[in-house]
């Protein structure tokens, strides 16, 4: 019976770090997100610190990434960027994979 419990501690604990470390994968991900959003809109050091925390607040929106995308979409169009959704959705997706080397090597 111990040894069922010991595993399932480890089963549990294993799952906890899973999902911190999702977790900061996807804040630092919504950073990153931010960081290349903030320089295409020629953003001052200032503005894309406060860009880069609106974007990663913006995640807690709803479930899901469509909440980050669509405040993206709307900054850039707002200012008169020519970036479409399609180009978000693929840095997304680059900046998902940079931001799972960044976590994992820490």
């Amino acid at each position: 019976m111990t040894d069922f419990k010991d595993r399932q501690r480890g089963e549990e604990a294993k799952f906890a770090l899973d999902q911190e470390t999702a977790f900061k994968v996807a804040a630092r991900r919504n950073r990153l997100l931010g960081e290349w959003a903030a320089d295409i809109m020629n953003l001052t050091e200032e503005e894309a610190d406060a860009y880069k925390k609106a974007v990663m607040q913006a995640d807690f929106e709803e479930a899901g990434d469509e909440d980050v995308i669509r405040k993206l979409l709307g900054d850039l169009t707002a200012a008169e960027t020519q970036v479409t959704e399609a180009e978000i959705r693929a840095k997304l997706e680059e900046k998902a994979i940079e931001a799972r080397r960044q976590v994992v090597g820490e």
